[in-house]
């Protein structure tokens, strides 16, 4: 298939930033369907970058074996997949521009949380009540726009786990949400030999991503790095705001 210049930029950088989110950084993530969303529909964006997160969920899984966070995982996983179920009951009869919307409305409230949270506030414990409700929210906008990061990160950030856990708790939910995604994108007729050929080419670039992430999330300052992360977040949920509203 033909691609402009401009659209395999977008989905080279869309796919080294999945990749980085699997390997620790995962509000990275939370700009791979936004950026796509740029030059495609947001629905056919997320089941582009599906394949791509998959394979570099793998990656995730590999260095993050021996470090998450059990009872998130076993309060937040079953929630996820109701999420995604409500998703995929829904998908037909959503307007496009509503997931565009979505997309947009959720970096928002994130970059708000973040501007609004407490520096010195106490741990919290992770609950089930509010896990399963930030669970089943992830889940919904994962599958709808690959956007879960937000709402995950609302839920478990505040729990101020070691920052290697907090990443591995989150590598290994999404990884598990993504291969439950498959066949409700399957069923809704998302996939096709164009895109299917194209995930696989970007997917060398999201396994460096990956690699990268990791490293990162080691050695570079948090503090910087998601900062600018959450400012160029920021400048795509309004553009996206816009897009839904405005065009």
């Amino acid at each position: 298939m033909d691609y402009s210049f401009a659209f395999l930029i977008t989905a080279a950088a869309a796919a080294f930033l999945v990749g980085a989110s699997k390997g620790g950084l995962p509000m990275v993530g939370a700009l791979g369907v936004p950026l796509m969303a740029l030059v495609m529909p947001p629905v056919a964006a997320a089941a582009l970058l599906l394949p791509v997160y998959i394979v570099s969920d793998w990656v995730g899984l590999w260095a993050y074996r021996h470090e998450y966070s059990k009872r998130n995982l076993a309060i937040l996983l079953p929630a996820m997949v109701v999420g995604v179920g409500a998703g995929w009951a829904t998908a037909k009869i959503t307007p496009e521009w509503t997931v565009t919307l979505l997309v947009g409305v959720v970096g928002l409230y994130y970059c708000a949380t973040v501007v609004l949270r407490k520096a010195n506030a106490p741990p919290h414990r992770a609950d089930v009540p509010r896990g399963l409700f930030w669970g089943t929210l992830t889940g919904f906008t994962s599958f709808v726009s690959h956007t879960g990061a937000p709402t995950f990160q609302t839920y478990v950030l505040p729990q101020k786990l070691p920052k290697m856990v907090f990443a591995g708790t989150s590598t290994i939910a999404f990884a598990i949400i993504n291969v439950v995604k498959l066949v409700p994108y399957w069923a809704l007729g998302q996939f096709n030999p164009g895109n299917l050929e194209l995930a696989a080419i970007l997917s060398p670039l999201a396994i460096l991503g990956a690699v990268v992430g990791y490293i990162g999330t080691k050695k570079l300052p948090e503090q910087l790095f998601y900062r600018l992360v959450e400012v160029a977040l920021f400048l795509i949920s309004l553009k996206l705001i816009y897009d839904a509203l405005f065009k």
